[in-house]
């Protein structure tokens, strides 16, 4: 409540870069002492066995993690457990040092609750990053985001870079996190076009994989596209799930007036809000159209336990956020939790798993009883 009334407000009068770079210096001091993530555990970790789970043979002891683009260089990884999160990502991490996109690149829009951001990949690098990570020991499971290095090349070279990328980072963390969604790279090259991420999975299937493989995707793509990337991944194994899903192109339907938008800003993604439909439509049909085959993590417009629950719901086994708790401040990693136990136990469930994917589970009983009524009529 103090950070909604008071600190968000004196926060929000400052530009969101300089105070993401705030925010990261104070953690990375806040991380160095024992005493203090001890009492920040003590505020704001919550536990329920409810809430446990073993997927892809790692261990999550509550379904909500940091996503991708807070810590870009892994400066927080032993801070965020004392946070309340279930897990963590870092990344993008491209296969060389990359400073993004020209400044300003982050925007706010209060009204949508949302942040346009184009930042563009910037992080210290592949080969930096594996010397920072390598032989890390943490309290909560750990997922290595790659991408490629946002410079101007070649299609072909932007493959090669991205495998480059993925063979340095391939040991490290948890799991690991294709990222074929950045919207903010200086061409127009696009990994989840399909011959693109064709070839790139293809390059990639040559490496010596240990790790569960993610593959993160658009909110913006149609079903018939999704189709295709469903077709092209099930011919490799060592892809496990899709994280569902990045930043919005989408502008139509804001509340902010697109002339105020258009003067801060003519290029970035939207967080928040205004993905969450999206996203919830796509966890849904992935879910449904793959028949669970493939483990989710639904990404996008998380501000409450309700808002998450109904990507576990849609078929998401794993959430992640980042702008809920900005706007919401770094409490909200335990309320979430603390009620979403509460609403497993007013659905009867005893744990978690029990829960996911049941809207479409109910609607396809639905149909059964359906198609039985007509057929015996």
């Amino acid at each position: 409540m103090i950070y909604k009334r008071l600190i968000k407000s004196i926060l929000f009068k400052t530009n969101p870069e300089k105070i993401h770079n705030l925010a990261l210096i104070m953690g990375t001091i806040l991380s160095k002492s024992k005493v203090i993530r001890y009492f920040l555990k003590k505020s704001f970790l919550y536990k329920n066995k409810t809430l446990e789970q073993e997927i892809l043979k790692i261990r999550f002891r509550n379904p909500v993690g940091l996503a991708a683009g807070f810590d870009k260089d892994a400066k927080l990884i032993e801070l965020l457990p004392s946070l309340g999160f279930g897990f963590t990502e870092v990344g993008s991490i491209t296969n060389k040092p990359c400073q993004g996109n020209p400044k300003p690149r982050l925007f706010r829009l209060p009204k949508e609750k949302s942040i346009i951001i184009n930042y563009g990949l910037c992080n210290q690098g592949a080969e930096i990053l594996h010397t920072k990570l390598k032989n890390k020991d943490l309290e909560i499971p750990l997922g290595i985001n790659i991408a490629r290095t946002n410079s101007q090349m070649s299609k072909e070279q932007a493959i090669d870079d991205f495998v480059s990328g993925f063979q340095k980072l391939k040991d490290l963390g948890d799991y690991l996190v294709i990222n074929a969604s950045c919207p903010n790279t200086f061409d127009d090259i696009d990994f989840c076009e399909i011959n693109t991420l064709k070839t790139l999975l293809k390059e990639i299937n040559k490496e010596n994989i240990s790790k569960p493989v993610f593959l993160k995707i658009k909110p913006d793509l149609t079903l018939d596209h999704v189709d295709k990337i469903l077709e092209i991944s099930n011919e490799y194994h060592f892809i496990k799930g899709f994280i569902i899903s990045n930043l919005t192109k989408d502008r139509t339907n804001l509340k902010t007036p697109k002339k105020e938008i258009d003067a801060i800003s003519l290029k970035g993604g939207l967080s928040g809000p205004p993905v969450k439909e999206k996203s919830n439509k796509l966890i849904k049909y992935v879910y449904k159209k793959t028949k669970g085959k493939y483990t989710i993590v639904g990404c996008g417009g998380i501000f409450n336990a309700e808002d998450a629950y109904q990507k576990i719901k849609a078929g998401a086994s794993l959430v992640q956020l980042i702008t809920g708790m900005i706007y919401e401040g770094p409490s909200l990693i335990k309320k979430i939790n603390k009620d979403l136990t509460k609403l497993l136990e007013k659905d009867n469930y005893t744990n978690i798993k029990q829960a996911i994917g049941v809207d479409i589970k109910w609607i396809d009983q639905l149909n059964i009883i359906y198609i039985l009524s007509f057929t015996i009529y």
